[in-house]
């Protein structure tokens, strides 16, 4: 759960980047760093501990301007928290700089090859691996940053979220994703760059969501290009316009988040079934159950695929469809779905549910269904997010942003959907 924040622009990066960071903080992190470049120099600081421990060092140790910026909070997973393994990191020649999410799985013979070469590493992280093979590219291919970066992850196996840049080049800042979510907020002759749209609300409503194996190249004042990383196709990119606001993400009055989100449940919960339970008539309405009604209605049984939290809505809704729409129902952990060979028929109906719509292993869980056969349906909160498109039909909550680490206003939302869900079956099956 790394967070990464990015800027190009015409405005100061600095104070964007580290008070994107702060929003990023519900994440959990051990570490923290920034990268400015000033248009001569690339500056770096980075720290473990708190994005407050950051600001201090980086206000006493470096000079806050430039245009240009990345920023990350690390959750430790190759090499022990400490500044060192701290993001971002520099390529030998100290031309490139990256921050990166995720684990790359065969770093180790990456590094040994790259050493062969004559690659040195300071730290103990893959990352510092991966941009320098970049640069390996740059040099051996003879190729611009957006290229380099494409033949560089066609190597790598594992998953990511990252943010480069090159300071021989430095009107421009290249990104890609392979399960770990990336957005790009769009706003008026600058570009954003963050791991949800929360650092950058305040200057544009208006984002892109990489899809999963798509990189885009950010150039200041030109129109972001997106492309597949396996085969360079070019992919036309969709402008979301997002329907959170600022005040969704402050603490509101409240002295934390998770205070304030219990307050909020009542609302989300009422959010949730307005203009679906229609009291008055009688009925619910549910437009990605309505289209599908035959197919879910008959299904031989209903899988619920889900991880933490979400797992344990499915742990509740397996009682409430069996109880009212008589349909047979298993709860799976999507971390161990697709490792034990599950036995899915054409017959059956895969229920994902997630908070954030981005969970990886759900995500697997829900390609390996539909390679099965099996009809999908979504349950998520974030508009736009990779179950919401990978899945056949789904169902929104309505709780609004969740900053608080432990779940309270997205479970219940979660059951609210999953209970509308199998009040509609039960009916039509009478």
């Amino acid at each position: 759960m790394c967070g990464i924040v990015g800027y190009i622009g015409h405005r100061e990066a600095y104070p964007i980047v580290l008070k994107g960071l702060q929003r990023l903080e519900y994440r959990g992190y051990d570490s923290a760093g920034i990268a400015l470049y000033d248009g001569e120099e690339l500056k770096m600081c980075k720290t473990k501990g708190k994005v407050a421990d950051l600001k201090n060092k980086f206000e006493e140790e470096v000079t806050t301007n430039g245009t240009v910026g990345i920023g990350h909070t690390r959750w430790a997973t190759h090499g022990e928290p400490n500044d060192v393994n701290s993001h971002p990191h520099y390529s030998n020649s100290g031309d490139l700089v990256i921050i990166h999410n995720g684990i790359i799985e065969n770093y180790d013979s990456l590094k040994k090859e790259l050493k062969k070469r004559g690659y040195t590493f300071k730290s103990d992280t893959d990352t510092e691996v991966l941009v320098n093979l970049i640069e390996d590219v740059i040099i051996n291919e003879k190729v611009k940053l957006g290229k380099a970066v494409q033949i560089a992850l066609n190597q790598t196996i594992g998953a990511y979220a990252i943010a480069v840049f090159n300071k021989t080049k430095p009107d421009e800042i290249v990104v890609a994703r392979l399960g770990s979510p990336l957005a790009i907020g769009v706003g008026e002759d600058e570009f954003f760059v963050a791991s949800d749209a929360s650092p950058f609300l305040e200057f544009t409503n208006n984002a892109i969501y990489l899809e999963d194996g798509e990189m885009a190249v950010i150039r200041r004042d030109k129109d972001v290009k997106v492309r597949k990383i396996h085969d360079d196709s070019l992919v036309d990119p969709y402008v979301q316009e997002l329907q959170m606001n600022l005040e969704q993400i402050e603490k509101g009055g409240y002295e934390h988040f998770m205070l304030k989100e219990i307050h909020e449940q009542p609302n989300a919960i009422s959010d949730t079934y307005r203009g679906r339970m229609l009291v008055d008539q009688g009925i619910i309405r549910m437009a990605g159950v309505d289209d599908n009604m035959e197919r879910i209605a008959n299904a031989k049984r209903i899988i619920i695929v889900a991880c933490g939290t979400s797992w344990h809505a499915g742990l509740v809704a397996e009682y409430i469809f069996e109880d009212i729409a008589r349909i047979p129902v298993e709860v799976e952990y999507a971390s161990e779905f697709r490792y034990r060979n599950p036995v899915i028929s054409e017959n059956d109906v895969v229920i994902s549910i997630s908070q954030s719509g981005e969970t990886a292993d759900t995500m697997a869980a829900i390609k390996l269904a539909k390679e099965k056969g099996a009809f999908t349906f979504g349950v998520c909160n974030v508009v736009g997010s990779s179950i919401s498109r990978e899945t056949h039909a789904g169902a929104y909550t309505h709780a609004g942003p969740e900053i608080g680490v432990a779940s309270t206003k997205a479970f219940t939302t979660q059951i609210t959907v999953l209970t509308l869900m199998a009040l509609k079956l039960g009916k039509f099956k009478g």
